[in-house]
């Protein structure tokens, strides 16, 4: 795996555990921005209680990124290396993050963000509504624990952001098309290899 994909995965789960759960299925393209001016690109498809993230980056060699919020684990696909990890939720702040999908009120979503562990003490209100890419959205803003401002755009009927923008970075949802996603995306296709995740600990030791 990749560092720039391994980059990418710390992406997915900030931007998933950021924001409430979508209730209508869907895909799209997720095009995220850095400070500095670089532009990374990755594909969402989101199918009830299951989330998938495909990065974009010729360097990840089509791996991808599933989150299982039932289940509450995070499967990586490796298939250039025709392997798979799959780590389960075990920290407190993991099983947070997985609790906090369950949130539906796009109305009143302050609450939910505020409980995540980096916005305790901060403070958030909603903005008002606002159309982003022809799409109704209402607006938040939110001040995290360490004072850095950000803004969120969240969708009502998909009950999820299709804009963000925080210190150092932001982005958007573009080319959403609602509609069942195939339960194949959210599989380990056959021929991987589930990786050993204690040798591999044990290995770097």
């Amino acid at each position: 795996m990749t560092r720039r994909f391994a980059r990418f995965c710390v992406f997915a789960v900030i931007f998933s555990a950021t924001f409430v759960v979508a209730q209508t299925e869907f895909s799209a393209d997720v095009v995220s921005s850095q400070k500095q001016g670089t532009q990374t690109q990755s594909k969402i498809y989101f199918s009830k209680d299951k989330i998938r993230f495909d990065s974009r980056d010729p360097d990840s060699k089509g791996a991808a990124f599933i989150m299982n919020l039932a289940s509450q684990t995070v499967t990586i696909l490796m298939p250039e290396q025709h392997m798979y990890m799959e780590m389960p939720s075990q920290a407190q702040e993991q099983r947070q993050m997985f609790s906090f999908f369950k949130t539906s009120d796009v109305d009143n979503a302050c609450g939910d963000w505020l409980k995540l562990a980096n916005n305790k003490g901060g403070t958030c209100h909603k903005v008002g509504s606002q159309a982003v890419n022809g799409r109704n959205t209402v607006e938040y803003e939110g001040t995290n624990a360490k004072s850095e401002v950000s803004h969120v755009w969240l969708d009502p009927k998909l009950r999820f952001p299709v804009k963000w923008q925080g210190k150092d970075d932001g982005g958007e949802l573009r080319n959403i098309q609602e509609g069942p996603q195939p339960a194949s995306l959210f599989e380990v296709p056959a021929g991987l290899t589930k990786m050993d995740m204690g040798d591999t600990t044990q290995k770097r030791h």
